[in-house]
């Protein structure tokens, strides 16, 4: 059922999302394409807040800001997966890996790589920050509109 508060957990995640494509591009390699880099993560970011972010709101403050960093975590988790799993399979195309379940493993390696690279200072209070604002936003729509 759509409220207030998946409403508002979704467009602060895509928001974050946003801002947080836009930090990214400079830490990747020079001549990534990023074509729909910045629609997918908002894309993701929806879908998260949607449906993490907003059937946990309405708790309290202290959980609030709990669900911000989780649903945040969980966005992050799954862009690192979804961005794994493509760089595998393009990578399997050239024949790259021996077999099957060594490909499905490259997709946490190649993720975490990712995650290593995006990990610096400025993207990391970025992430806390709009993950705290985020689950307060949430929670305020939560109290607002029931």
């Amino acid at each position: 059922m759509p409220t207030g508060a998946k409403l508002t957990a979704a467009v602060c995640l895509a928001f974050l999302a946003f801002i947080l494509s836009g930090q990214v591009k400079p830490l990747m390699p020079e001549g990534t394409d990023f074509s729909n880099f910045t629609p997918f993560n908002m894309a993701i970011g929806l879908v998260i807040g949607w449906v993490v972010m907003g059937k946990r709101a309405g708790r309290g403050t202290v959980p609030a800001i709990n669900n911000g960093i989780s649903g945040v975590a969980v966005m992050l988790f799954w862009a690192l997966f979804i961005y794994g799993g493509k760089e595998m399979f393009r990578l399997a195309m050239r024949n790259r890996y021996d077999g099957p379940f060594e490909a499905l493993s490259q997709i946490f390696v190649i993720g975490m790589n990712y995650g290593i690279d995006i990990f610096v200072p400025q993207v990391i209070a970025t992430v806390l920050i709009g993950a705290v604002v985020s689950g307060l936003a949430t929670e305020s729509a939560s109290r607002r509109w029931r």
